[in-house]
């Protein structure tokens, strides 16, 4: 049957829960098991699709479709295997079903309770991802030990590890190991105290993993052990890392996390290989092509996990090229202020993330023409995309005030207009063009040359498209279409010829980048902008 590891977090949030289960994925991976991750959210929205990334940070979508947690993200970068929407479930979720189910009288007449029918229901959705190809499955619940939200899901891994019982399934708490300045010395008190709420719940972990700014102490290691009823070498020390989370699964494999997870599974433990990964790593931590700078402009610019996906896929393309990059993080309003000059002076690439909204739009247009004038290396991804159309169509092809009908449904330039099966759709989460599409891309292009295939498959996650009745002009003007869906009617990647290299895309390519095989598009972009860097430093 599939094993089940639960991963709960306590004392405070923001601990790294989704990094420590990706990283025991990866683990478990190379110990020649098959793994699937989970995501248990506490939160009431269905889904994170409708929440503000100042909120919750970026959205990731899933092949299939779905808009959930950014934790995902580590899931798939870390262990390399597709999550789905059985990956990602909220209280709102598992709510919906149970009401929907109630409605229809699919209760026969009963109570609906929070026990059992709310615990049933979160148990199934862990038991979703229960098959023959899995060996493994690890959920993590979302929130801290304590929280009101929390208790329904806390409830339900307890009777599911019950029912399953205690040689496949296995719990695994993060905490907090704090360093008192003042008093100069760790403590171990809010460990203790988080254990304990679990424990007067029924749930007794099996191994802790305590998150700490310096190393512990034997003292440390023993008074967890004791206190919180573990087994001395399953404390296992999770301190911050020098230079990228990308170190952690190396962290964990040098204190045996993996081995002690598999014997507590009753599982064998096969030789493992962390031979590519490790060398990834170094290759980050000391690239021999030295540094290349990189302005991501956006308009969510304050909070960095709002353009999570983007930064690490900026990472492994300098991993890919063996430089390292430097993120200018620019708000796109500043440029409004400012002026593009001041902001994005001395970049060797820039690059335009998505988003929604009108506001900082006029200095996303001011960073693309930026980038097209001055022959800087330019990627737009998907209002990225749409604002390189947009500039292109007011200052090459003299449309001006040419807009999208999202932040202008008057203008007399509808480059951007809104998709055809998008025209009727009321409610707003779930609804835009999501998950997976095909696109094909034409042979004489930068896209195609960075793909090296003709047939390619992104993700998407949008409502507004290029209006096709400007492609012929613009065409024209010097706009390539270099990817078009197989029917040719939507434009899914625009380029321009005579530049170094400027690509924008209508998907994300940020969700289908890993640090051992960098997205064609990103490893594209800083290679550019590092040949960008040298030709300058050559005619200086």
């Amino acid at each position: 049957m599939t094993k089940h590891i639960f991963v709960t977090g306590g004392v405070v949030s923001s601990l790294g829960k989704g990094l420590t289960a990706a990283s025991m994925a990866l683990l478990l991976e190379r110990r020649g098991y098959r793994v699937k991750l989970q995501k248990m959210d506490p939160y009431i929205n269905v889904d994170p699709g409708t929440m503000s990334p100042y909120q919750h940070g970026e959205v990731y979508v899933t092949i299939d479709g779905a808009e959930t947690d950014l934790d995902l993200g580590h899931y798939e970068r870390f262990s390399g295997t597709n999550c789905t929407r059985n990956s990602n479930y909220t209280t709102g979720r598992i709510y919906s079903s149970v009401i929907s189910r109630e409605r229809e009288g699919g209760y026969l007449g009963k109570t609906v309770q929070v026990i059992p029918h709310i615990t049933d229901e979160i148990k199934a959705a862990i038991s979703s991802m229960d098959a023959p190809d899995v060996d493994i499955v690890i959920t993590e619940i979302g929130g801290t030990v304590g929280d009101i939200e929390s208790l329904p899901f806390l409830e339900a891994i307890r009777q599911y590890r019950q029912q399953i019982g205690a040689g496949n399934g296995l719990f695994v708490h993060i905490t907090l190991v704090p360093y008192i300045k003042a008093a100069g010395e760790m403590k171990t008190k809010p460990s203790q105290q988080s254990v304990g709420v679990l424990r007067s719940i029924g749930i007794v972990p099996d191994i802790l993993i305590c998150r700490c700014e310096q190393h512990m102490s034997p003292e440390h290691f023993e008074k967890l052990a004791l206190f919180c009823n573990v087994d001395r070498k399953l404390v296992i020390e999770e301190k911050d890392v020098t230079h990228s989370i990308y170190e952690v699964p190396l962290d964990l494999a040098e204190q045996e996390l993996d081995v002690y997870v598999l014997e507590k599974l009753n599982l064998h433990v096969n030789r493992q290989d962390l031979g590519d990964w490790k060398k990834m790593v170094r290759t980050l931590i000391a690239p021999k092509g030295g540094e290349v700078d990189i302005a991501v402009v956006g308009k969510y610019i304050s909070l960095r996990d709002s353009y999570k996906s983007i930064y690490e896929s900026l990472t492994h393309g300098g991993i890919a090229n063996d430089v390292k990059v430097n993120v200018r993080m620019v708000e796109s309003e500043d440029i409004e202020k400012k002026g593009a000059e001041k902001q994005l002076s001395g970049v060797q690439g820039i690059l335009v993330p998505g988003g929604f909204g009108g506001r900082g739009i006029e200095g996303k247009l001011k960073a693309v023409r930026y980038a097209r004038e001055n022959g800087i290396p330019f990627f737009g991804i998907c209002l990225g995309m749409q604002c390189a159309v947009m500039e292109f169509a007011r200052n090459v092809c003299g449309k001006e005030g040419a807009n999208s009908v999202e932040f202008d449904d008057k203008t007399d330039f509808p480059v951007i207009d809104l998709m055809e099966a998008q025209k009727n759709v009321k409610d707003m989460g779930g609804t835009m063009r999501l998950g997976a599409y095909p696109c094909v891309l034409g042979r004489d292009t930068k896209a195609f040359a960075a793909y090296g295939n003709e047939k390619i498959s992104e993700r998407h996650r949008h409502r507004y498209e290029f209006n096709n009745k400007y492609r012929a002009e613009m065409e024209a003007r010097g706009l390539v279409f270099s990817g078009l869906s197989p029917d040719g009617h939507l434009v899914e990647i625009v380029e321009l010829k005579d530049h170094p290299w400027f690509v924008a895309c209508q998907f994300h390519p940020e969700f289908q980048s890993t640090p051992l095989k960098a997205h064609p598009l990103f490893s594209a972009f800083v290679g550019a902008s590092i040949k960008k860097k040298k030709k300058k430093e050559i005619s200086a």
